[in-house]
């Protein structure tokens, strides 16, 4: 599975679970909404700076968002 699609569906799962909308999501994280619902879809190739602010405003820290089994391989993706 491509890498940026992982990462979306991570930020849309962690997202739901904190019961935020895309909206909410983006203020909190000094974002676009509509940049939040192209990550989310796999569409972006988002910054870790961009990851960072998102983790924060989600109330968690990098290692708790990249410590999932979505990203426990070894193949790089484009």
């Amino acid at each position: 599975m491509d890498v940026k699609l992982k990462i979306g569906q991570r930020i849309k799962e962690l997202r739901e679970k904190a019961e935020m909308s895309q909206k909410d999501l983006a203020y909190s994280a000094d974002l676009d909404r509509s940049y939040i619902a192209s990550i989310e879809n796999g569409q972006r190739n988002v910054s870790i700076v961009n990851i960072e602010k998102i983790t924060i405003a989600l109330g968690l820290t990098l290692k708790d968002f990249f410590y999932d089994g979505k990203f426990n391989n070894n193949t790089a993706s484009s």
